[in-house]
């Protein structure tokens, strides 16, 4: 398999199991707060490392620490403000504004790194076009919207971070970049105690830990590895696209007209993306 495939299954796999971070969510955790969701499933994610973690002890370097904790920085803070803002806008509006994350890695690559072409710039206008489609969000741009930007900030940053790092043992710095949001544990009990969580939600949060921290993570780490970042933040998009897709098969949820059109747009965005000549790495 060529270094484009095998960055684009990568990266599809990462969002498809980001995807499924929203029925999970929705069915079991809605009601813990963004403290707490931070750092208990930040903790999950750790805790099933640590036997690869001591298995592979030798390969960690100051190096790799770095990498993780300048990413998982990013990671943190953009989960910690998207789940903030998320309480006082909706939930439309945060799957638009979070998506503009895209916009920010493609400024950056344009304007930094100045390694842009037309295709990039129509793959990011039909992306934008299916996002807006797929949330239909009503932007009248309150608090938390602003909070739910600045959270596609920190996306975009933690993209960018990671296309620097992604030469580094995907497992092993996936294990430092969960470890920031871990302190989320601080004013978590200050203010509120030590949470009180049902079985069901202990289970997702463990989901979501293992499968959408851990096991995307690793794929997004791979498959940058290969994919320039404004491409990969293209692909990135399919997320809500599968998401909509999983809410349709456990929650019964029906994807609209608008929704399907914006899936489609988001889909030849896609497509779009990894046909460009500077896709790949050199």
């Amino acid at each position: 398999m060529t270094k484009s495939r095998r960055g684009i299954a990568s990266l599809i796999i990462a969002s498809l199991i980001w995807g499924t971070s929203f029925p999970a969510m929705k069915i079991s955790v809605s009601g813990v707060g963004e403290f707490t969701y931070t750092w208990m499933r930040a903790t999950f994610a750790i805790i099933m490392l640590l036997p690869y973690i001591f298995v592979k002890r030798r390969e960690i370097d100051r190096g790799i620490m770095k990498a993780g904790f300048l990413s998982g920085l990013t990671y943190a803070m953009g989960i910690w403000l998207q789940g903030w803002g998320t309480k006082f806008t909706t939930a439309s509006n945060s799957a638009f504004i979070t998506g503009l994350y895209m916009v920010f890695v493609h400024l950056y690559v344009a304007l930094m790194i100045k390694r842009y072409s037309p295709k990039l710039s129509l793959s990011l206008i039909l992306a934008i076009s299916g996002l807006y489609m797929l949330a239909r969000p009503d932007l009248k741009f309150n608090v938390g919207d602003f909070l739910v930007l600045l959270s596609a900030l920190f996306w975009a940053a933690n993209i960018l971070i990671i296309d620097r790092y992604s030469d580094k043992n995907p497992v092993i710095l996936t294990f430092f970049e969960m470890i920031p949001s871990v302190l989320f544990i601080l004013p978590d009990i200050s203010t509120t105690g030590l949470p009180s969580l049902n079985l069901n939600q202990l289970m997702v949060l463990m989901y979501l830990g293992f499968a959408c921290s851990n096991g995307a993570t690793i794929f997004q780490i791979y498959g940058q590895r290969f994919i320039e970042p404004a491409s990969a933040s293209v692909i990135y998009l399919l997320e809500p696209v599968f998401a909509a897709i999983f809410s349709f098969a456990l929650l019964g949820e029906i994807m609209k007209i608008h929704e399907i059109v914006g899936a489609s747009l988001i889909l030849l965005a896609m497509l779009v993306a990894s046909t460009e000549k500077m896709i790949v790495k050199s």
